[in-house]
């Protein structure tokens, strides 16, 4: 992580992006016990094993953006993720609402995935924020890999104004629900349309980032994108090897969209949207 926070800073970089759990194998696939679980939960953050990285991007300064498995000192665990500005400080913290899996293992699946037993829902609510001069002073949000995939959670950081969302992903490049209808290209693209069509109608920035290759032999699917307002690609990954792919951000772009097609003010019918936030299932009618 380092040697790509150093490859970022030639490019110019003032902002890197690193996925969700970044400093550990993404563990949900596993069945473990409590006590091997714990270890890869960060108490502090940064810990005595994670301060480098803190410490190299102050020297370059450069801010960015980490996804951890976060454990509170009351004993709650978290999918994790912070934002740090150029000086070093903590500027935001994110805990990943839309956890995706199954609280108990399934029988014959060769990986699991048991976020939901693992971590507690989000508490923090998606929350944007202030960026510091250095940083453009961008009105920012995070989100964390599931959530990209849910409208509602780009909607409400849009409502607040947001010039540019980090998202850290750890997808798998197969069905984790042990079926056969998703396949990696699938899985990609899919990835890849959220990103886009989400940036468009928030007119936001968008840089989601994922891990890539094989894990622990599972198979992750990459993909990693920078989007414009417009829904453009502006930045992506290539392979699925580590790879450091810049863009730059001017925030003026979010105006054309925010001021005339999603002028919320002028153009939004909450009278009609009451259904979004009262119903869970589907209700079909009659």
């Amino acid at each position: 992580m380092i040697a790509l926070l150093e490859r970022a800073s030639r490019d110019d970089a003032s902002l890197v992006v690193f996925p969700e759990l970044a400093f550990t194998t993404f563990f949900p696939r596993w069945a473990m016990d409590d006590a091997e679980l714990l270890s890869y939960f960060e108490r502090d953050m940064p810990s005595a094993q994670t301060q480098a990285l803190f410490d190299r991007a102050r020297e370059l300064k450069i801010g960015f953006h980490v996804g951890y498995a976060e454990l509170t000192p009351d004993g709650k665990r978290y999918n994790t993720a912070i934002v740090v500005g150029r000086d070093g400080s903590v500027l935001a913290k994110y805990r990943k609402v839309h956890l995706p899996g199954t609280t108990e293992p399934k029988p014959g699946l060769q990986y699991q995935q048991l976020e939901k037993r693992y971590f507690r829902y989000g508490d923090l609510g998606f929350e944007a924020f202030r960026a510091p001069e250095d940083l453009g002073s961008a009105i920012m949000g995070v989100l964390i890999c599931n959530d990209r995939r849910w409208p509602e959670a780009w909607r409400v950081l849009g409502l607040k104004g947001v010039e540019l969302v980090c998202c850290g992903y750890n997808s798998a490049a197969y069905d984790p629900y042990g079926r056969k209808s998703e396949d990696q290209a699938l899985r990609t693209f899919h990835s890849t349309l959220v990103a886009q069509a989400n940036a468009y109608m928030n007119s936001t920035f968008a840089v989601c980032v994922a891990k890539a290759g094989v894990e622990d032999g599972a198979g992750l699917i990459g993909g990693s994108v920078i989007v414009d307002p417009n829904g453009r690609i502006v930045g992506q990954a290539t392979t699925l090897e580590d790879e450091a792919i810049t863009a730059e951000i001017d925030l003026d772009l979010c105006r054309h969209g925010k001021e005339k097609m999603f002028d919320f003010a002028q153009h939004r019918r909450i009278d009609a949207y009451g259904l979004i936030a009262q119903q869970v299932g589907v209700v079909p009618p009659a």
